[in-house]
């Protein structure tokens, strides 16, 4: 009937092909990966194509597998057993499907794969042309340029998929004061001020995330606003800062990632909704996001709903937001759209 990773968990099989097929040979990746290369020439712009999501799970029907292509580099991230051990066979295809524009493939598998196995393993290039190769690039997203270290970062170096909401971020901020919370590498940081922002607050409890987008900022100066960054706990940052900004972006880690957590998740984002919507100035935009796959696009927007309550602001939604086109969803896996956001309107 088909073909697939048999792996220890609620789900018994994830199904590669739902006909018959044979998934140790490189024919039937080759395929996939042309396949998904396809849908990415598609669905972005030439210049979002230096960096992007090549394979994004059951959206590109390899549920258990990320590709993510950074310039030259081509990051594997398996998310099972099966599919790790097939990753030789993965960097293969690559080659094949990419040709003489690929020039390295590196795994980083092992924080994603179970406990007991993953114990076992160590990331790092299944293949590389030539000499060893830098473990970090610079890439291109709409002008704007970051480093990515695909060996220390997290995932798999960058979040790639809040390409087109760092976009539409840029529209709202010339000359305006903006803060950016939890902003990792300083994704919306840096567009914001290559937009013209007239003062950026980067704000993430990571001292090395901090470091990262102080860089990234520093690679496009020069900009006519000023930067700061501060390495602290984003809900001691709100509650005791003074000022009122009139954007705001509030993009936290995942608060559940299993469903007996939902519920603490649930509160963290309405407390921490509430006390965003407190210091954006009237008047302001509210950019606010949750990327916890099982707190639903409902879940997720009733939960904002009891923060404006809370804090009692007149609110009006502007845009629904979701995950880039490079990482589609499978109409028959409607949980591949994790990222769910909101632009608000806060009066």
């Amino acid at each position: 009937m088909g073909a697939g990773h048999f792996h220890h968990g609620s789900i018994a099989v994830r199904i590669l092909s739902f006909e018959p097929a044979d998934v140790q040979e490189r024919a039937f990746w080759e395929r996939k990966l042309a396949e998904a290369k396809r849908v990415r020439e598609t669905a972005l712009e030439a210049p979002a194509r230096h960096a992007y999501r090549l394979i994004h799970g059951e959206g590109d029907g390899l549920p258990g597998l990320v590709v993510d292509i950074y310039g030259a580099t081509a990051v594997v991230q398996c998310h099972s057993i099966g599919m790790h051990r097939q990753r030789e066979l993965i960097a293969e295809a690559l080659r094949e499907v990419f040709g003489g524009s690929l020039h390295a493939v590196y795994d980083k598998s092992r924080e994603s794969l179970p406990p007991n196995y993953a114990a076992g393993q160590t990331d790092g290039y299944i293949w590389s042309q030539g000499k060893t190769p830098d473990s970090e690039a610079i890439v291109t997203e709409h002008g704007i340029r970051f480093k990515v270290n695909w060996e220390t970062g997290q995932k798999t170096g960058f979040f790639l998929d809040q390409r087109d909401n760092r976009r539409l971020l840029a529209q709202f901020v010339p000359g305006k004061t903006v803060l950016n919370a939890f902003c990792y590498t300083g994704g919306f940081s840096c567009y914001a001020l290559h937009a013209g922002a007239a003062s950026v607050h980067s704000v993430d409890i990571s001292a090395k995330a901090m470091e990262l987008t102080a860089e990234n900022a520093a690679l496009n100066a020069p900009y006519p606003g000023e930067h700061l960054c501060f390495t602290e706990d984003v809900m001691r940052f709100l509650k005791n800062t003074d000022r009122q900004y009139e954007v705001m972006v509030v993009d936290p880690p995942a608060f559940a990632k299993s469903l007996d957590k939902r519920h603490n998740a649930v509160q963290g984002y309405k407390r921490l909704n509430a006390a965003a919507m407190e210091k954006v100035a009237s008047g302001g935009i509210l950019f606010t996001f949750s990327c916890s796959q099982v707190v639903d696009r409902q879940l997720f927007y009733n939960t904002v709903v009891a923060a404006a309550l809370e804090a009692g602001r007149k609110v009006r939604v502007l845009h629904h937001l979701t995950q880039g086109a490079d990482h589609p969803v499978s109409l028959f896996h409607p949980e591949g759209a994790y990222l769910k956001g909101l632009v608000l309107y806060v009066a």
